[in-house]
């Protein structure tokens, strides 16, 4: 697993995506490892809880935009058809997990990489992390949850606020929503959030697990929605005004990452 780290210790199984020169832009092959390590940390009778983070100077900037232009050449549909897909198991294999996850955002987090922060049980942010969709600009659909799960931890005006107007959501106004749990200051970040998977580590299992399966509720529902999501994302990804959005995206923004692949 080349694009994901996985470690483990004292119960805890800590997984860290690992794609800092793109800013962990999601693809294929990073969507894979992902999927992998999240089977094995399932799959093993010592780990008790997951430690979700990222390498780099970003959680994740959610789909890499210059692949998806680059995909024109090919069947565009096709690729984001796989490409939501993964984010979409990603998402319910976190939600699926019996162990809790703990994830530690530090930075930037866009697009659909989203989902991958909200299907955590506990989201622990630096001062300096943001959310924002950036549909709006790119003229694709919502993926990663931000119909399926933003809505459900934070109310539906404030997910049109951050869909419709491609509002910033700072990290104080996301704890306060119910889409974090605390904001540390960046230096301690990864340290609260590694004690609190300890601490569920050495917790009895079956609570921690019944607790989980029980504030997650109707996960069938989640599925549909996401699945809805990816539908929509494919009806809209090889229009025109997403054509023109991604290249206005790219020309405007001239630091986005370049992997060349």
């Amino acid at each position: 697993m080349s694009l994901v780290r996985i470690a483990w210790s004292d119960g805890v199984a800590r997984i860290d995506l690992a794609r800092p020169g793109m800013q962990n832009a999601l693809v294929p092959e990073l969507m894979d490892d992902l999927l992998a390590a999240l089977a094995a940390a399932r799959a093993d009778p010592s780990c008790r809880a997951v430690l979700f983070g990222a390498e780099g100077p970003s959680f994740s900037i959610g789909g890499d935009l210059r692949r998806f232009r680059r995909e024109r050449d090919g069947d565009l549909r096709a690729y984001s058809h796989r490409l939501v897909g993964q984010l979409n198991d990603a998402i319910l294999a976190l939600v699926d997990l019996p162990q809790p996850v703990v994830v530690a955002v530090h930075g930037i987090v866009t697009g659909g990489s989203l989902g991958l922060v909200l299907a955590a049980d506990m989201v622990y942010l630096a001062p300096q992390a943001v959310f924002k969709a950036h549909y709006a600009t790119a003229g694709f659909g919502p993926d990663g949850g931000w119909t399926a799960l933003f809505p459900r931890l934070a109310g539906a005006r404030r997910a049109a606020a951050a869909l419709f107007l491609n509002r910033t959501v700072r990290a104080d106004e996301a704890v306060a929503w119910g889409l974090a749990t605390e904001v540390v200051p960046a230096h301690e970040l990864r340290d609260k959030a590694e004690a609190a998977a300890k601490r569920i580590a050495a917790s009895p299992a079956g609570t921690m697990r019944a607790a989980k399966r029980l504030l997650w509720g109707d996960r069938d529902r989640l599925a549909a929605d996401l699945e809805a999501e990816r539908q929509r994302f494919v009806e809209l990804v090889a229009g025109a005004e997403a054509t023109a959005g991604v290249d206005a995206f790219l020309r405007d923004f001239r630091d986005y990452p370049d992997a060349g692949d």
